[in-house]
């Protein structure tokens, strides 16, 4: 592949987090990460070491979830998560943070929980990704302290979204934005710049992955990986086709 295919790929946290996946489901997303040579997958905690196994030897991460979905756990719970992960394989941490203790601006609890977790995953080589479910936050202020919290704590990423941060609108219907460009500007210019940021949830296109690198982010969570990996190949004249991975996982 071209320098600048190899780029984006290398942006992409290929995810396999959708509560109906079934081991061979996962086992068929990671050879989807394989092929693409992605940076890393985004799997389910009690899968790492399936993921493991399927990507050795591949130069592919393996990464997972902490207090998933919605950021509830207690502080010694997440830690607790966060070294089994490690332990297990995986080299990444993406950590939902208390989203109610954020909201209101319970910021000690909020501190003790980050630095907990980083410290655990630190201690392990792992790097941690921070997310703030931009969906549940209306108030910029509450975005921003998260940011100068992460930065001051030596996070490595803050991240936008789950996937799976749905908003119940006032018609009674379920609504999500994920990464929107407001809160990706507003988050590259908060953090500091050792921080990266992670947009998660509505990048599907390679015009949504280019728009959003613009913007400074330097990895996306993201499902539609063949597509975008595809259309890049397209774009920068790299010959097309369908490759192993494709062919293995027609339908999915």
């Amino acid at each position: 592949m071209k320098k600048e295919v190899k780029q984006l790929a290398k942006m992409i946290d290929h995810s396999l987090l959708h509560p109906t996946m079934t081991d061979d489901d996962l086992l068929a997303g990671c050879a989807i990460a394989k092929e693409y040579k992605v940076a890393s997958v985004c799997i389910k905690p009690y899968a790492i070491k399936l993921a493991v196994e399927a990507l050795k030897g591949s130069g592919v991460l393996v990464g997972t979830v902490i207090g998933f979905p919605q950021g509830n756990s207690t502080i010694p719970i997440k830690v607790a998560e966060t070294k089994r992960a490690c332990k297990d394989g995986a080299t990444e941490i993406d950590m939902v943070v208390n989203i109610g203790k954020a909201l209101q601006g319970d910021w000690k609890y909020v501190e003790k929980e980050i630095a907990a977790v980083c410290k655990a995953t630190h201690q392990h080589g792992a790097i941690l990704k921070v997310i703030f479910e931009n969906d549940f936050i209306a108030d910029k202020a509450v975005k921003i302290k998260l940011c100068e919290i992460c930065t001051e704590l030596g996070v490595d990423f803050v991240k936008t979204s789950t996937g799976y941060g749905m908003v119940k609108g006032d018609d009674g219907t379920y609504g999500y934005k994920g990464a929107t460009k407001a809160d990706l500007k507003l988050m590259r210019k908060h953090a500091g710049p050792k921080v990266q940021v992670k947009a998660a949830g509505g990048v599907r296109t390679l015009k949504d992955l280019l728009a959003v690198k613009a913007l400074g982010v330097t990895r996306v969570g993201a499902t539609a990986t063949i597509a975008m990996i595809e259309a890049a190949k397209k774009k920068y004249g790299v010959k097309a086709g369908k490759t192993k991975a494709q062919k293995d996982v027609s339908g999915y």
